[in-house]
């Protein structure tokens, strides 16, 4: 197949499951902290289905793109490129269908929870809404993103602690050990009613400040639920209450901060109805 010319046509099913594959074996790789070289296996796909370097580098960041509205781990390097044709979707779900491991799978890197190491950078720039391919909207549901991370608890246990220990470092850096030792993971002293997670303090003045934390495997502007008694707590605190949005945990754990009234920074629709009989 190699000595066909097929530059400008469409990927088949065979080439895109390969391809794939391909992506997801990179990405297990880098997750696990191993080396492998990018060139080398463009190079072998490039002998295997007669497609250029250009060709599935772009692929390879189509796939990105999807992966990153999934709120799921990329490789880095292929930034996401969104204009893909819908048989990649395809190619993607039907990955994901047989290797669902993907999705429960943490793949959290022990050595990146290093004291001291900055963790808040800027929000996402803008409220901006794409309109999505149908054969994604499809996708998103089936793999819900917001859902997937509510319910893996030990990613919203382990996001918790690490936002706790970032905390108690910049408290003791900044001189006010008192303050980090007054610090309490209220979620789990007290339970999840709270409508926060962490308190911790100003080191300014020893105010206190309230932390929801957010944790997702995926990028900055992956969703996520907030509960009604969280909003309803930022409400009603918004000068000490934030939620702490957890990104990248899997690989680079970043955040930023969200400050009431969460209309401003967040699109908020509602996901839950509760049903009774009287």
């Amino acid at each position: 197949m190699a000595d066909e010319d097929i530059s400008g046509k469409d990927w088949n099913d065979w080439e895109i499951d390969l391809i794939v594959a391909d992506y997801f074996a990179m990405l297990r790789l880098e997750l696990a902290g191993q080396s492998y070289v990018k060139s080398k296996r463009n190079e072998a796909l490039q002998k295997l289905i007669g497609r250029s370097k250009g060709s599935i580098e772009f692929k390879h960041q189509n796939i990105s793109a999807v992966l990153d509205t999934l709120g799921k781990p990329q490789i880095r390097g292929y930034k996401p490129r969104y204009n893909f044709q819908g048989a990649l979707i395809d190619g993607v779900e039907r990955y994901l269908d047989q290797n669902t491991e993907y999705f429960l799978n943490t793949y959290i890197d022990k050595n990146a929870f290093e004291e001291g190491e900055a963790l808040y950078y800027d929000p996402p720039p803008s409220l901006t809404q794409h309109e999505t391919p149908r054969a994604l909207s499809r996708l998103i549901r089936k793999f819900d993103p917001a859902v997937r991370d509510s319910r893996n608890r030990e990613l919203g246990l382990k996001g918790e602690e690490y936002v706790f220990l970032s905390e108690q470092v910049r408290l003791r850096a900044l001189d006010r050990s008192d303050l980090a030792r007054k610090m309490q993971w209220v979620s789990q002293e007290l339970g999840d009613g709270a409508g926060y997670d962490i308190l911790t303090f100003d080191a300014r003045n020893g105010e206190k400040r309230f932390l929801e934390v957010k944790t997702t495997m995926g990028g900055n502007k992956t969703p996520f639920f907030i509960s009604s008694n969280e909003k309803l707590f930022c409400e009603e605190n918004p000068e000490r209450s934030r939620i702490v949005r957890l990104f990248d945990f899997a690989s680079r754990p970043r955040a930023f901060e969200i400050t009431p009234p969460l209309e401003t920074s967040l699109i908020l629709n509602p996901a839950n109805y509760k049903a009774s009989f009287d």
